[in-house]
């Protein structure tokens, strides 16, 4: 077991983990952030995407020794009151269907946005490539992202 302080949406938290301890279960099972989900385990679904600094990465495959002092961001701090650009416009869109994979959906966005402020449907299907719906609410995805860049 070693200590860790992490930075997860700008308040530090304390663990003592495995050093191996994937972040998806430290944010999970020690800091009762449930918002990130487990999905396949092996970084090929994007349901637990979570952003470490202004990256997207898939929370189930970092170990937590490998975070150090960069700042993680999950769906719980992308805003306080649900009101993200994103947030809204995948409610104006009507993105969600079962909504498993939409926590790892929207922080996948958010790190696109991030870099391009304004990307076109080729680059917008580029990113988000890799998170899957199962659902396959991906045109309303596109549609919804589009939106949140406009505001």
């Amino acid at each position: 077991m070693a200590k860790y302080n992490l930075n997860i949406n700008g308040k530090q938290h304390d663990v003592d983990v495995d050093p191996a301890t994937p972040m998806l279960w430290v944010l999970r099972d020690h800091l009762d952030l449930v918002g990130t989900k487990y999905g396949c385990g092996i970084a090929q679904c994007g349901a637990c995407t979570v952003l470490l600094g202004d990256v997207a990465v898939r929370s189930c495959s970092v170990p937590v020794s490998q975070v150090g002092e960069q700042k993680i961001t999950t769906i719980e701090g992308l805003s306080e009151k649900g009101d993200h650009p994103l947030q809204v416009a995948w409610l104006e869109n009507d993105v969600p269907q079962c909504g498993y994979c939409q926590a790892g959906q929207i922080m996948n966005a958010a790190a696109l946005l991030k870099a391009n402020p304004n990307p076109t449907d080729e680059e917008i299907e580029a990113a988000m490539n890799g998170n899957l719906c199962r659902c396959g609410t991906y045109t309303r995805i596109k549609k919804a992202i589009k939106a949140a860049a406009q505001r």
